[in-house]
């Protein structure tokens, strides 16, 4: 097995003791977060490794250090400032701050992801304080060999890179993005994978923001954002250095517009496993949902007229996803592409105007756009819509009266509102509801609490990409997968499906609550082991098959101090 790190290795021992060993001692090691037990280092341990007298004289113990910074993240006044919390936890102690993310994850993950990151980001060069992973500007590119080399990580399994030229619902943030990569990580190390074969990555290629260029505090290259060649030359760089430093790595781009984010993945998914978290996570996650909600209205996704409004990264990758789904069902691809509606921000995608390429499969005939009309309200009406999902980072645009129409069309509409930070989701739940007179089945991108109507207290269904990209790289990534196939994604959205069915449709839940997450990342990492293996992908040994399940448990990565050594 490949060396961790340069500085550290984790080893079973000739007595059978799981131990790390490591090459730094003293104030190195207490500096390094994932060599740092703080506290905890046993009075031996001190002794051996030089850190006599540098520490508290308690040793205290894991679920000691527990208590005393949970209550520091009670004591952080605003998210904003909880969030600044914890990233100063896990730069002082990686195995400290996964163990208390675990510990609390439903209430840390609004904080460490939607919503709280959108604020991080926003502030980024102003609450800046330490680095984690690797930056790469059109000012070191040329040299991406040689800046991977310098991350002391030396078996990176799992990379999440971002151009951050699409955060969440904010657009291009400049290199304030590189925020977001972190924060996936930490879903993917709850999910079970180690963070010692992680790696987040900024890819600065400028931005638009001639605010963020004239910041005095900001920290990215202040040019504006390459494109064309340049920009994919760029990229180019940056793909054959992962490939040549960690060639058995699954990369996640996130956070890539819509312009770059479909020929991003289209140029690369087969030179190195790698799949769009916006494109296909989104559509995985989306089509979960829905088909959970088709179970609890008793009838099949192949029955429903789909309205879905915001045609980006997001929306695309839903429509592909469901028309996929349909066709999963029996339906041809022409009869499912019939029932489904995607608008823009000019209205239904229609064959008679300019768009993207990506859009064109959705674009509708001069006909249809003649008999359905051409605006959302009118859409919704006129198509006779049964569910409608917003991804269009708009807040607000779901008013009472495309609500109501879609009410109308159904006793259960199915009602999305996906986009993230909770500023842009396109109707609040509360109004839905209200509007339905508590008949929709709703979900949400971001964390809403649970609302009451007509006496009755609906949970809000939070459709998080968090329940399939940590399983779907995870499985990728145990299974030795050469490329992430559509395959495989599709696979992750049925196993999202499989289990809300089993533990939770009967309680009227289309997604699993999140203190779930790691026990669904491990279902759905066993289900892509599978599908890599049908899809004749996977380089590992074939009797991972033989119970997929039980062997990603035994993968999954615990936050738990081990003994020290040194060597």
């Amino acid at each position: 097995m490949p060396k961790l790190s340069k500085y550290f290795e984790t080893a079973r021992d000739a007595d059978g003791v799981f131990r790390m060993h490591v090459s730094l001692d003293g104030y190195a090691l207490l500096r390094l977060a994932p060599t740092n037990k703080g506290s905890a280092f046993t009075i031996e341990e001190r002794r051996a490794l030089h850190l006599d007298g540098l520490l508290p004289p308690h040793v205290s113990s894991l679920d000691e250090q527990l208590a005393r910074t949970y209550a520091g993240f009670l004591r952080s006044p605003t998210d904003l400032m909880k969030y600044t919390y914890l990233r100063q936890v896990q730069e002082r102690n990686e195995t400290l701050f996964y163990a208390l993310l675990e510990q609390h994850l439903p209430e840390m993950l609004p904080i460490i992801y939607t919503p709280t990151v959108g604020d991080a980001v926003r502030n980024y060069h102003n609450i800046y304080q330490s680095a984690r992973g690797v930056s790469l500007s059109p000012e070191n590119v040329s040299r991406a060999r040689e800046v991977l080399d310098n991350c002391h990580y030396d078996d990176v399994r799992m990379i999440v890179a971002t151009d951050s030229s699409a955060i969440l619902g904010i657009g291009d943030q400049g290199y304030g993005g590189v925020a977001i990569s972190i924060g996936k990580l930490a879903l993917y190390t709850a999910g079970g994978m180690s963070p010692w074969r992680s790696l987040p990555v900024g890819l600065d290629v400028g931005t638009e923001r001639a605010d963020l260029i004239e910041d005095p505090h900001y920290l990215g290259v202040r040019q504006k954002r390459l494109r064309g060649e340049e920009y994919f030359a760029f990229f180019d760089r940056f793909v054959d250095a992962v490939r040549e430093r960690y060639p058995n790595a699954i990369l996640q781009w996130e956070d890539l517009s819509k312009d770059s984010a479909f020929a991003v993945h289209e140029r690369y998914r087969k030179k190195l496993a790698s799949f769009n978290d916006d494109i296909q996570g989104t559509g995985a996650v989306a089509l979960a949902g829905v088909l959970s909600a088709c179970k609890i209205r008793g009838d099949t996704l192949r029955d429903q007229r789909i309205v879905i409004f915001g045609a980006g990264a997001g929306g695309a990758g839903v429509g592909w996803a469901l028309v996929h789904g349909m066709m999963r069902e029996g339906l041809s691809e022409k009869e499912a592409m019939e029932r489904m509606f995607i608008l823009d921000s000019k209205g239904l995608l229609s064959d008679d105007r300019p768009m993207e390429d990506y859009k064109r499969p959705f674009a509708k005939s001069k006909e249809v756009l003649e008999r359905v009309g051409k605006y959302l309200l009118e859409v919704v009406e006129k198509s006779k819509a049964t569910i409608l999902l917003g991804l269009s980072g708009q807040p607000g645009m779901f008013t009472e009266a495309i609500i109501r129409a879609i009410g109308k069309n159904t006793e259960r509409p199915v009602i999305f509102a996906l986009s993230n930070p909770t500023t842009s989701c396109e109707a609040q739940p509360a109004d839905i509801l209200a509007w339905t007179t508590g008949r929709a089945i709703v979900a949400t991108g971001s964390p809403f609490a649970p609302v009451s109507f007509g006496g009755t207290l609906y949970e809000i269904g939070q459709g998080n990409n968090a329940f399939i990209f940590p399983g779907l790289g995870f499985g990728a990534v145990l299974a030795q997968a050469r490329e992430v196939t559509d395959a495989m994604v599709m696979a992750a959205a049925i196993a999202l499906t499989d289990y809300t069915a089993e533990h939770h449709l009967s309680k009227g839940l289309i997604y699993p609550p999140v203190v779930e997450l790691r026990e669904v990342a491990a279902h759905v990492a066993a289900r892509v082991i599978t599908q890599a293996f049908a899809d004749g992908v996977a380089a590992a040994s074939p009797d991972k098959l033989k119970d997929p399940l039980t062997y990603v448990r035994t993968k999954m990565w615990q936050p738990k101090y081990l003994p020290f050594v040194r060597g």
